[in-house]
């Protein structure tokens, strides 16, 4: 994993880890002052309010990542056993009590020593908790589809063995190694074939042994293809302009990057997709269900259309709308090709015979997106992103350089979304707002997207 990146989900982790032990701390008071405790136990009665004590979430708070980090909590392999994560953990929650004892004396508060004594135990079982939800999330097919790292090798076949054998060692579960090249051997052209053949994350190049022109060549390529290429620069003292260094599992890497990369603003839109698409489906339960029995009743076939399309890198998924058209609106794609009215690979048609009279109303205000909530709830999709194509199309892409919109996860929303829909006929145009999109984005553009396309959506702005 890239330093960058390891950094993010180590913060990410360490303030989970301090609210939990704050969390904890006040756990373990309110146990202590349960009358039921007291009468089990015999104990004295604690009658003072939490509110004093609140003032020790300013020791707690910061120390006990600190003292994680310093047990080397942080940097054990993410799927390590459970003894070494227990044992980690035993001792940050015990030197995290002892120093809730000093911080008490410092403070000359005096507090029930079950207190302390409960806060042990409650913030290990948290913690453990947590770590064995991760540890599920982690091994989960879903996961594992979402979040592993795929990568092409290139360099001689010594070098990619090598690499390939120590990215084995060093995270079996974050990285998957789909193919190696060898440009000495074979053509750019074939790393072209296995971009598209594997859909994959970036592209380590191991340079040592190879002419720099097809280095150049196959970094062109990555950049055409929207995927990141990362150059193994253990021979070069200085940086490259127009790149990012970075440390790869320890092998120094420039980085040529025509995407965003990872920021607070990712993760923040990574919550803001989740948490969006969540409240969404709750609030709009009812709605999406009176949808669905229109659909039943006055039209034969499924609720909901099926399709695959391309996501982030071109990785083909599942896409979910409900069905606005006759139910083999596929089979007479063909019949209608000579009035498509969209330049490119892509098919627009004004007033689509096979579109059903209650698909029409749909489509107008984008009701039939609204099941692909559930796509951006479970990570193949973003609320706001270049709109997804199917898989058809996108191979038959005349111009490499539009896959690039295949860099960014793709939405619900985009520019496109808001800038004419289907009023914009031609393909190039499309795929310039959709660059233009990923080349100046930020969190604040999503969330100006978003608030456009409210409007957009309540007035069928743009809609055939």
């Amino acid at each position: 994993m890239l330093r960058r990146d390891r950094q993010i989900r180590t913060q990410i982790q360490q303030l989970l880890d301090a609210a939990l032990f704050a969390l904890s701390f006040w756990v373990a008071y309110q146990v202590r002052t349960n009358p039921d405790i007291i009468d089990l136990f015999g104990l004295a009665a604690q009658e003072e309010p939490f509110e004093p004590y609140a003032v020790l979430f300013l020791v707690l708070i910061p120390v006990a990542p600190l003292i994680l980090e310093a047990q080397g909590f942080y940097r054990r392999p993410l799927l390590c056993s459970r003894h070494t994560t227990g044992w980690l953990l035993f001792k940050g929650c015990l030197f995290t009590s002892l120093v809730l004892v000093v911080a008490l004396f410092l403070f000359k508060m005096t507090i029930p020593r079950w207190v302390v004594v409960w806060f042990g135990f409650i913030s290990f079982g948290m913690m453990f908790a947590k770590e064995e939800l991760l540890r599920w999330a982690r091994r989960s097919q879903l996961a594992r589809e979402q979040y592993r790292w795929r990568v092409i090798l290139v360099g001689t076949p010594d070098e990619s063995r090598i690499m390939a054998e120590e990215l084995e060692a060093k995270s079996p579960e974050e990285v998957e190694v789909l193919a190696a090249l060898d440009l000495n051997e074979s053509p750019v052209a074939r790393l072209v074939e296995l971009l598209h053949e594997h859909s994959v994350n970036g592209v380590i190049l191991s340079a040592k042994h190879v002419y720099l022109e097809q280095v150049e060549a196959a970094i062109r390529a990555c950049e055409l293809e929207g995927v990141e290429a990362w150059l193994v620069a253990d021979f070069f003292k200085t940086q490259v302009s127009h790149t990012s260094f970075d440390d790869f599992y320890g092998w120094p890497v420039l980085v040529f990057r025509s995407v965003p990369e990872a920021s607070w603003q990712g993760v923040a839109k990574q919550v803001l997709d989740f948490v969006g698409s969540l409240v969404s489906l709750v609030l709009l339960a009812v709605p999406l269900g009176l949808v669905a029995l229109l659909i039943k009743v006055t039209s034969p076939g499924p609720v909901l259309f099926r399709q695959r399309r391309s996501g982030l890198n071109g990785r083909p998924f599942t896409i979910y709308k409900f069905r606005t058209m006759v139910s083999n609106a596929e089979q007479l794609k063909h019949e209608l090709a000579a009035m498509n009215e969209m330049s490119g690979p892509v098919f627009k048609v004004t007033d689509d015979p096979r579109v059903t009279p209650v698909g029409r109303i749909l489509r107008k205000f984008s009701l039939d997106e609204f099941p692909q909530f559930y796509n951006v709830l479970r990570g193949e999709m973003s609320l706001v992103g270049p709109r997804p194509l199917p898989v058809d199309e996108v191979k038959r892409f005349n111009d490499l350089a539009h896959r690039r919109r295949l860099s960014m996860k793709p939405g619900l929303t985009c520019l496109w979304q808001i800038n004419g829909r289907s009023e914009v006929s031609d393909f190039k145009e499309w795929v310039r707002l959709d660059l233009e999109y990923i080349d100046n984005w930020s969190l604040w553009l999503d969330l100006k997207i978003l608030w456009w396309t409210v409007p957009v959506v309540l007035t069928g702005a743009g809609a055939k």
